[in-house]
């Protein structure tokens, strides 16, 4: 089983936001997912951004991969904090 951390999308059309979570590479995008790590709302002056950085970096050490714009994302709260 690959373990991927990628974005899943909720909300309305317009009001979407996104959450941050680990999961199999074959689920579908708003599918199944293993654990939940972060919340990104993009739609929100400046965008609210929250990461289990312990959790994350737990799954990235035991083999995920994150996603191209789950790494800019983490990136970005890196430089944050």
């Amino acid at each position: 089983m690959a373990v991927v951390i990628r974005l899943k999308s909720v909300g309305t059309k317009k009001k979407i936001k996104h959450r941050i979570v680990v999961t199999d590479s074959k689920s579908p995008r708003d599918g199944r997912f293993i654990e939940e790590v972060g919340v990104w709302d993009p739609s929100k002056e400046p965008p609210i951004l929250t990461v289990k950085k312990e959790r994350v970096e737990h799954w990235i050490k035991n083999g995920a991969k994150p996603s191209d714009t789950v790494r800019t994302i983490l990136n970005k709260a890196a430089k944050k904090k």
